[in-house]
């Protein structure tokens, strides 16, 4: 019984000095740059505009979050949840998304230029505008999606993609 006593404290001082402080902070001022984010829980929530320029979002929830005009340059946000988030002319230059699940989000005139897109699922994502000049899009899974208007790229590597988007 003390045995997991032990664990469970120690597991809480864990989360908090690895990301619980940089979460209030991020929920206090909408800002955490460089924070240590990795496996946070943010689903819905709301960080329209939020400053998180090289932030350590590593397998995080965001679910639903709103994002609208965020700044996440050069973020790792690798094996992150984003279904149906709202990144709609977010900074996202320099990003890792390796693995992470975009389906149904909106990246509309979102700025995805040298984005690690790797294994990335976009299924059902809008894409609309958006600036993927020198992005790695090797196995990312664009099915369904919406690339209307699409900057920067041929679609190289990935797959499912609309055939109306495909370049001859």
């Amino acid at each position: 019984m003390l045995r997991y006593v032990f664990l469970s404290v120690f597991a809480l001082l864990l989360l908090i000095a690895c990301g619980g402080n940089n979460v209030n902070q991020l929920t206090k001022t909408g800002n955490c740059v460089e924070c240590d984010l990795s496996g946070a829980d943010l689903a819905g929530a709301d960080l329209a505009g939020a400053d998180l320029t090289g932030a350590d979002l590593t397998g995080a929830d965001l679910a639903g979050a709103d994002l609208a005009g965020a700044d996440l340059t050069g973020a790792d946000l690798a094996w992150v949840d984003l279904t149906r988030a709202d990144l709609t002319m977010a900074n996202l230059v320099g990003v890792n998304l390796y693995g992470s699940d975009l389906t149904g989000a909106d990246l509309t005139a979102a700025i995805l230029a040298e984005a690690d897109l790797h294994f990335a699922s976009l299924p059902w994502t809008t894409l609309t505008g958006a600036n993927l000049t020198g992005a790695d899009l090797g196995w990312a899974n664009l099915a369904y999606a919406d690339l209307d208007d699409v900057i920067g790229t041929d679609f190289k590597g990935a797959f499912n993609v609309p055939p109306q988007y495909l370049k001859d």
